[in-house]
């Protein structure tokens, strides 16, 4: 057994090198360095991996580590089996790691547009993030982005997903979640292995999400825990069209010919009826909080974050009610992968329509009326 990892261990080095040498000749000086920081992160997590059978069957791993990390197990279980999700040998390990994050995410958009800047990478295509393994580079990158006039959203990431590179571990970032947050976090990771469409973030993302949030109610069933999440789950797509509303109220004032002066104003205006807005609405949950962080930092770099995650997450549902199970709903959404973005986007923006219509058809809707907030006292 220890040859056998020290020899994955050297062949996953050996692979993070190659690449970073790969990219290194590709790209020029600013990216050069963050590739090498890229690599040497990902090579840190790598070589600290923990066998999670170890631990558990160890002496030294405390009570509360042992138990989420059976739980990890059981989730795992559960994605292969039911899920039907690709997961080999991803989170069957463990890290400790040095810092609170592995991750720390950059995100930015122009002033006056809600289409976030995009950067480009091998592999994995076109992404609307930039990460750093070290804070103090995404908060460099930040700054010099703001300098520049950009809307920028800096953010902590708990969990990645490799697309299957490597066998990504449970991280101490998100370990100790409780078992609703740490099930659907796998889920969508799990889910980035299965499809994943290069330089699509808004498919890709809206897409690990819908596994995950189509997966979480029968796996909490299958735990005795399927009341936990009902109230938070409604509250979550109350944030989600608010966070749609804003959208569209900023798009016409941004596509307008008006002066920048009056554009700016008006987009306060309308990002204060959002927090305004989500004040009235959450007034009446246990815990109006919940979404305060998020949404007092709401700009156009969060906004257009909002939409890569979650705008298209009704057409993947209305995708998996036409699928006869989740091998016939990955096929489907591969073979959408497969289109031109163009006639992908189209397909989707029906789908979606056809997941509202019905929705309102059924009587499933928030109880707060979202458009009617925000339009009070629109442009």
């Amino acid at each position: 057994m220890y040859i056998s990892i020290v020899a994955l261990s050297f062949l996953a080095r050996l692979r993070v090198w190659l690449l970073a040498g790969i990219l290194l000749t590709l790209y020029g000086c600013e990216t050069a360095g963050y590739y090498l920081q890229a690599a040497s992160g990902q090579l840190r997590i790598l070589s600290a991996r923990q066998p999670i059978e170890e631990l558990l069957q160890g002496g030294n791993t405390s009570d509360s580590l042992q138990r989420q990390l059976q739980r990890v197990q059981q989730i795992r279980a559960y994605a292969a089996q039911e899920l039907k999700l690709p997961v080999g040998q991803a989170y069957n390990s463990y890290v400790q790691l040095e810092s609170k994050y592995p991750i720390w995410n950059v995100l930015a958009a122009p002033e006056f547009s809600l289409s976030p800047k995009r950067w480009c990478y091998p592999i994995a295509g076109c992404a609307s993030y930039r990460g750093y393994f070290r804070k103090s580079a995404a908060i460099a990158k930040a700054n010099s982005l703001r300098k520049r006039g950009y809307d920028v959203y800096l953010g902590p990431v708990p969990a990645y997903s490799t697309l299957g590179w490597f066998n990504d571990p449970v991280l101490s970032s998100f370990v100790n979640w409780p078992p609703e947050r740490l099930a659907g976090l796998l889920f969508h990771e799990l889910a980035h292995r299965r499809v994943y469409v290069p330089g699509d973030t808004r498919f890709n993302e809206s897409f690990a999400t819908a596994v995950s949030e189509i997966a979480l109610p029968d796996w909490l069933r299958t735990q005795g825990l399927a009341n936990s999440v009902e109230e938070s789950k409604e509250q979550a797509l109350a944030v989600r069209q608010l966070m749609s509303a804003a959208r569209k109220e900023l798009q016409p004032i941004y596509q307008s010919n008006r002066p920048d002066a009056l554009k700016r104003e008006q987009k306060q205006q309308v990002l204060t009826r959002l927090r305004r807005c989500y004040w009235r609405m959450a007034a009446r949950w246990p815990y109006p909080a919940r979404y305060q962080a998020y949404i007092e930092k709401t700009n156009n770099a969060t906004l257009a974050l909002a939409a890569e995650y979650e705008s298209l997450v009704p057409a993947f549902r209305q995708l998996y009610r036409d699928s006869s199970g989740w091998p016939d709903f990955y096929n489907s959404a591969e073979r959408l992968g497969k289109l031109d973005k163009e006639n992908r986007k189209q397909h989707l923006l029906r789908l979606a329509d056809e997941y509202r219509g019905e929705n309102i058809k059924s009587g499933n809707a928030i109880n707060f009326d979202v458009q009617a907030c925000m339009h009070s006292g629109s442009f």
